[in-house]
């Protein structure tokens, strides 16, 4: 890696990557219309897969042999990809594009409560908590009284993005773990572990072969699995090699504004004022967390 201090293209590639993965709530909102959720989840991972094994091979690089660190690999792929692809996918069915990408913003917050449990160098300061709290008012802000009060499938639905996002914070934990091994064996490692856990169960269960899809699902589908799917997780590893995993993490402030962007140009959402509200409050909570782990 890197040791100089990041420069504009370093700065590009940011905001390239976190337009990236604003762009799959998008995505994800037009494949949901006329494609099973979990079948969204699995068609991205799987092409996916099918672009980054040759990416590995051409790098000289080979699966992981079998032993333990299979277990972790598993793990990963499930709370990094087969079980938050399948709960956003379901979630989107109802909720915005932009609220969706609002709610994932909750998850650097989530990682820094985990990350006092589970680890013994990244503990809590009081400017983690009160971003960690002011997060949290945030979601109760998103969410609104109504949602808090009443159970609809609207709020169920928002819950399963919201879950998709703690799903997301409890890999950044496990991922440590392999951290050892060569990046891109590791991501086609991971890829092929969430694979196995949602291909077989879109086939049995949605029997995709017969669904009849309108072109712009099949590129919606087609653009999850090349953008946000399979070229960002390389567009990480390239910035990370760049700049390291603290200048990546500033994507958090970036990815909902993106998707509230995107959502309200290409779809024509219109949130409600509580969103933007939520989202401010949310903005505040990360800076306060950023200012506590540069003081670690």
């Amino acid at each position: 890696m890197s040791n100089n201090a990041p420069a504009t293209k370093d700065y590009l590639l940011l905001t390239g990557l976190a337009a990236i993965f604003g762009s799959s709530f998008i995505f994800t909102n037009i494949s949901v219309r006329e494609v099973p959720p979990l079948t969204v989840a699995a068609s991205r991972l799987f092409l996916a897969l099918l672009i980054i094994y040759p990416i590995m091979r051409l790098a000289g690089q080979k699966l992981p042999p079998p032993g333990r660190i299979w277990f972790y690999i598993f793990l990963s792929g499930l709370l990094g990809n087969a079980l938050p692809f399948a709960l956003i996918s379901w979630g989107q069915v109802k909720v915005d594009a932009g609220l969706a990408a609002i709610f994932m913003a909750i998850m650097p917050l989530a990682t820094i409560l985990l990350a006092q449990v589970f680890t013994l160098d990244e503990k809590i300061n009081r400017w983690k908590m009160i971003g960690v709290i002011l997060g949290f008012i945030g979601i109760i802000v998103l969410m609104g009284k109504e949602s808090l009060s009443t159970l609809g499938d609207q709020t169920i639905r928002q819950l399963a993005i919201l879950c998709a996002a703690l799903c997301y914070a409890m890999n950044a934990i496990v991922t440590r773990k392999l951290t050892s091994l060569p990046r891109y064996s590791m991501v086609t490692a991971l890829m092929i572990a969430a694979c196995t856990m949602v291909v077989p169960a879109s086939l049995l269960l949605n029997q995709p072969w017969t669904l009849s899809l309108a072109p712009a699902s099949w590129l919606s589908l087609l653009a999850l699995a090349i953008g946000p799917t399979a070229f960002a997780t390389l567009l990480i590893l390239i910035i990370i090699d760049r700049c390291g995993a603290s200048f990546l993490s500033q994507i958090n402030f970036m990815v909902p504004v993106f998707g509230v962007l995107f959502g309200t140009l290409f779809l024509s959402e219109r949130l409600a004022a509580n969103a933007y509200i939520a989202l401010a409050i949310i903005f505040c909570a990360l800076a306060l967390s950023r200012r506590g782990q540069m003081r670690n």
